[in-house]
């Protein structure tokens, strides 16, 4: 059973910057397709972005395009996704999640890789607020 680890949440300002971190406890995040999602309070989760499993695609909701990036360091099992010029409506939990799906987030698969449906693997998320 895998198990993701989020890090990386905290309280920023407006306009601001963070990177929130995904790792396995084993070790084996390079082995999946990795996608992160949110959840702000009385909202469905939503995705955010995705990454296939050798980083060589990735994917954008509207709502970040332009302002967020994904990425992975298989060297240390870990994927990334950097967040800049932060907005209040940003604030929610984050969430990673990883599938094995060859396919994830490359486009081929037929689906939209950033519905949660998508995904096996789900971590415990980690607090983003974004407020002055």
């Amino acid at each position: 059973q895998l198990q993701l680890v989020e890090s990386g949440g905290d309280l920023v300002q407006p306009g601001g910057s963070l990177t929130l971190s995904c790792a396995a406890s084993d070790g084996t995040l390079d082995s999946y397709g990795v996608g992160w999602f949110r959840q702000a309070p009385g909202k469905d989760r939503e995705g955010v972005s995705c990454v296939s499993k050798r980083g060589g695609y990735s994917d954008y909701s509207y709502s970040v395009r332009g302002r967020f990036t994904i990425y992975r360091d298989n060297a240390n099992h870990t994927v990334y996704l950097e967040m800049n010029n932060l907005k209040p409506e940003d604030t929610a939990i984050y969430y990673c999640a990883a599938d094995q799906k060859l396919s994830l987030c490359t486009g081929y698969g037929g689906y939209d890789s950033l519905r949660t449906n998508v995904y096996t693997y789900w971590g415990q998320g980690t607090q983003v607020t974004v407020s002055s």
